[in-house]
């Protein structure tokens, strides 16, 4: 049987440094934050064709509105055709304030003008404290959602030792949210309310898994009695590897199939909601084998430590 836990250093590692390379991103980078946790306007155009150079347009912009402006290609299919394609070119503007009705009829008249454009497809604009407010009501539901985790798992596995199980399946928690966040920084990915939805999907998620691997563990304590500790959960992470990972391997290719279908017919929302959940699959089904069982039998073993010291 392969001996995990005498690994367990080397899987903590590798964590750090993957939180590591994400908090060297967000220093180069920054965060990318949409106009729903920033503030600002979005429009989008549909254009005659897709033979228009979208930076050339975005200087243009930025010259004439004296503000920061994101211009994007997409494609879409037509509804009432599905072999014809719509372009669309978006505008991203973020701001303290929301364009203007004025502002938005000379960006609409100019890209008329030189680019063709056959008119405003549609219009998004979110005011700074509605902003605000989103991001403050996001981290009030991963905060809840972390306290019912806490209080869960403590009723759940009182035989265990409920709180430090729960304790630490809330570090395994973090370390997925903490992952995300690193993929957001890394790859520049907009940061929106898709992101609220994507880090508490995934910790539902990586949070079955960690009970899966304790319940594994409860059942073994009774039948593996005078097993030492890292032996009884190595051989509990053994026994549930199977599951785990081809509930993760089936989860996953479905999330890639979602992702590529974006990525061909180039939607960008859903490709911004499917990436980072490939991401916090992977690090979900990672920290509930390699992060949550190890720490808990730390702190044990740690416990039992103190209690021959004492005597």
């Amino acid at each position: 049987m392969i001996d995990l836990m005498s690994k367990k250093n080397y899987f903590f590692g590798i964590s750090l440094i993957i939180i590591l390379a994400g908090i060297i991103g967000l220093i180069i980078n920054g965060l990318n934050y949409d106009i729903q946790f920033q503030g600002g306007t979005i429009i989008q155009f549909e254009m005659s064709d897709d033979n228009f150079d979208a930076n050339e347009i975005g200087t243009q912009l930025r010259d004439m509105l004296n503000k920061k402006v994101t211009p994007q290609k997409l494609q879409t299919f037509n509804p009432q055709d599905e072999n014809e394609k719509i372009n669309i070119l978006m505008l991203k503007v973020p701001s303290d304030d929301t364009l203007t009705d004025t502002e938005i009829n000379n960006v609409d008249e100019l890209l008329k003008e030189k680019y063709g454009a056959k008119g405003i497809q549609q219009t998004q604009s979110v005011q700074p404290f509605i902003a605000s407010e989103i991001k403050k009501n996001g981290v009030k539901a991963v905060f809840v959602a972390s306290l019912l985790i806490i209080l869960y798992i403590w009723w759940r596995f009182s035989t265990m030792s409920g709180l430090p199980a729960a304790i630490m399946a809330l570090i395994a928690l973090a370390h997925d949210a903490l992952v995300m966040f690193s993929a957001y920084a890394i790859f520049k990915i907009p940061m929106n309310e898709s992101f609220i939805a994507a880090v508490l999907t995934i910790l539902g998620y990586s949070l079955n898994d960690t009970i899966v691997v304790y319940d594994r563990i409860r059942e073994n304590s009774n039948r593996m009695r005078k097993a030492p500790l890292d032996e009884l959960v190595n051989t509990s992470i053994i026994q549930s590897l199977s599951r785990t990972v081809n509930t993760s391997v089936t989860t996953l290719l479905a999330i890639i199939i979602v992702y590529i279908f974006a990525a061909v017919n180039n939607i960008q929302s859903i490709k911004e909601f499917a990436f980072p959940l490939i991401i916090g699959l992977i690090s979900g089904t990672y920290s509930s084998i390699f992060i949550a069982s190890p720490l808990w039998m730390m702190w044990r073993q740690h416990k039992a430590r103190e209690r021959v010291v004492a005597r």
